[in-house]
């Protein structure tokens, strides 16, 4: 039995439109297909982009928090930085 839907999936944009190096936006995390078509898909079709923006979102966060742990191990390794210790 298909769910009836009341309220339409409002669009993920949040006014950032500018592209990463992936070509999602960096607001919304939307392909550009995703964004072009966004007024043509069902609401199914749209909570499935909605989906995929937050896996895309939360894969960017976890890269970027290993990239600022893997800096911390080096920084704390570096036999550099106790010369900048005492200053």
């Amino acid at each position: 039995m298909e769910q009836l839907d009341f309220f339409d999936v409002p669009s993920p944009c949040v006014g950032v439109c500018q592209v990463n190096n992936k070509g999602y936006c960096k607001g919304c995390f939307r392909s550009r297909d995703e964004r072009f078509h966004w007024n043509d898909f069902n609401n199914d079709q749209r909570r499935h982009v909605v989906r995929l923006c937050r896996q895309r979102y939360n894969r960017i966060l976890r890269s970027k928090q290993a990239k600022q742990n893997a800096i911390k191990v080096v920084e704390e390794v570096s036999p550099q930085q106790s010369l900048f210790d005492d200053l």
